[in-house]
């Protein structure tokens, strides 16, 4: 399985950024995304920005990472799923019946 990792844009130009999570600064590749201003949000994976995210998705994802983290640690991590334990399952609109 492969997981992909919300980092900050601070800096960069058209082929690498200077990205943040959690204070430590980290190159990305932009070649997949091309060039992004501060502030922005990307999914990471291995070194290259993959997907421009909205702050409400990178935030979801984080606090998924953070509950994976917490059960891991025998931890409670009810509220960090909280957008998936508040609501009932459905299936993808693929997979619906029309």
């Amino acid at each position: 399985m492969c997981i992909g990792i919300p980092m900050l844009v601070v800096a960069g130009d058209e082929c690498v950024a200077q990205c943040e999570r959690h204070g430590t600064i980290s190159s990305v590749s932009m070649m997949l995304v091309g060039p992004q201003t501060p502030g922005t949000y990307l999914l990471t994976h291995l070194g290259s920005a993959i997907r421009v995210l909205d702050p409400d998705e990178a935030q979801a994802i984080n606090n998924a990472l953070a509950g994976l983290a917490e059960a891991v640690e025998g931890r409670s991590f009810e509220a960090l799923f909280g957008d998936l334990i508040s609501r009932e399952p459905e299936l993808p609109a693929h997979l619906r019946e029309n």
